[in-house]
């Protein structure tokens, strides 16, 4: 089979290419993992009984990966990220104050997270209006965390408004997902 220099070059062009844009990931390195080791035993002499043998066979290596509460689907900490609030209000019902209270604990324990908390709004009102009221309801929430003992400088309040709604439609059940704060950790 006859290579031209052409098919050369566009089988050269195409391989560093592939190994450029794999070298050029924009995925951001993952944290290292905790990491077990089983250090390995030197086989027994050749010469040695049978049982000492098998006793000596290798054994399988198990690592162990700690996964951050607030990225594991499993754990309360990434299932309920939401606060719910009445029509028109920014006031925290007594039981949201669980999951403000079990997000607090959270990062006192973890001293590098920050949170971010997003307000939002029904559809309903001027965009002017539900960015205010969005915004309420964002720090309404901030103080109570400040309250659980989460510094400030660790937390930001915003607001979406009636940007992005949970769910849709034009009905009370609808507005009452759309009426919430959201906690979200930011990737650094």
């Amino acid at each position: 089979m006859k290579f031209s220099p052409s098919r050369v070059l566009l089988a050269t062009t195409t391989a560093f290419s592939l190994a450029m844009l794999g070298a050029c990931s924009s995925t951001p390195p993952a944290e290292p993992a905790k990491v077990t080791t089983a250090t390995p035993t030197p086989p027994p002499p050749l010469d040695a009984p049978k049982e000492q043998q098998r006793q000596a066979e290798p054994t399988s290596v198990v690592r162990s990966v700690v996964i951050p509460a607030h990225l594991d689907p499993n754990s309360s900490i990434a299932s309920a990220r939401s606060v719910y609030f009445e029509y028109d209000d920014d006031s925290i019902k007594q039981t949201d104050m669980q999951v403000l209270e079990r997000h607090a604990k959270y990062l006192g324990t973890s001293p590098a997270l920050s949170i971010k908390i997003e307000g939002n709004t029904d559809e309903r009102g001027s965009t002017e209006y539900n960015l205010a009221l969005g915004q309420r309801r964002a720090q309404s929430v901030l103080r109570a965390m400040k309250i659980y003992g989460v510094p400030e400088n660790r937390m930001e309040a915003v607001s979406w408004g009636k940007e992005r709604p949970k769910a849709n439609g034009h009905d009370e059940s609808a507005w009452a997902q759309n009426r919430r704060a959201d906690l979200s950790y930011p990737q650094r």
